[in-house]
């Protein structure tokens, strides 16, 4: 999957995967976490998410990390946020407030970037990328994340073959290989959201369960 995929998403609004509201997942599971008050929170493949505001209102510093500047361009704008914009190496950094939404490759993120981060929460990464570059996420988090981290993470799961993705099936099997050897793992809660997944429907599949995880660093 190259970048000019979720560009052209981005620009002819094909955007079913983002939430006219705050995640109910999150506003559900992430008060539990022993994240610090003012624990900055890493986003990745963030969007224009209401999750970011939600975020911030808890008092947390939040990173946003996004390929789109159309996406990032949007958020502001529509949350009449004026943003101070500068060139930081790879990216194009946007920061308004406890919100910093940095606009380029995800896997051009360092350590040094991430280095004073608490959290992680993880909505719509790990189900927008297809196989080989789950397990290339996977690994880059592992490579430049502080120890100790806490986050949630939220997947998709059903029978890829009756439907191509995005968003992509992830087992629970497979998300605990990717990510047990470096952090615990633990299954929050688990939904059949067929029933109010139209999109789904249309195409066939059969079942659809939504998976909330807690990861801690180890």
């Amino acid at each position: 999957m190259q970048p000019e995929f979720w560009h052209k998403k981005w620009e002819s609004n094909q955007i079913g995967f983002h939430l006219s509201q705050v995640n109910p997942y999150l506003q559900r599971h992430w008060p539990d976490l022993p994240v610090p008050p003012q624990g900055r929170v890493l986003v990745p493949l963030c969007g224009k998410s209401l999750d970011l505001l939600w975020l911030a209102g808890r008092g947390h510093r939040v990173l946003g990390v996004e390929l789109s500047q159309k996406a990032v361009e949007d958020f502001f704008s529509e949350q009449r946020l004026q943003p101070q914009v500068s060139e930081e190496g790879a990216f194009k950094v946007y920061r308004a407030g406890a919100i910093e939404l940095m606009c380029g490759d995800f896997f051009a993120l360092t350590a040094q970037d991430v280095a004073d981060c608490a959290a992680l929460y993880d909505r719509a990464a790990l189900i927008a990328l297809p196989a080989p570059m789950r397990e290339r996420y996977a690994a880059h988090l592992q490579a430049i994340l502080p120890a100790g981290l806490q986050g949630l993470l939220i997947t998709l799961d059903y029978d890829q073959a009756q439907m191509p993705g995005p968003p992509f099936a992830v087992a629970d099997a497979q998300v605990q290989r990717l990510l047990g050897d470096a952090w615990q793992v633990r299954m929050l809660e688990e939904q059949d959201v067929l029933g109010d997944s139209w999109k789904f429907v249309q195409a066939g599949v059969t079942r659809l369960e939504e998976r909330v995880y807690r990861v801690s660093g180890r």
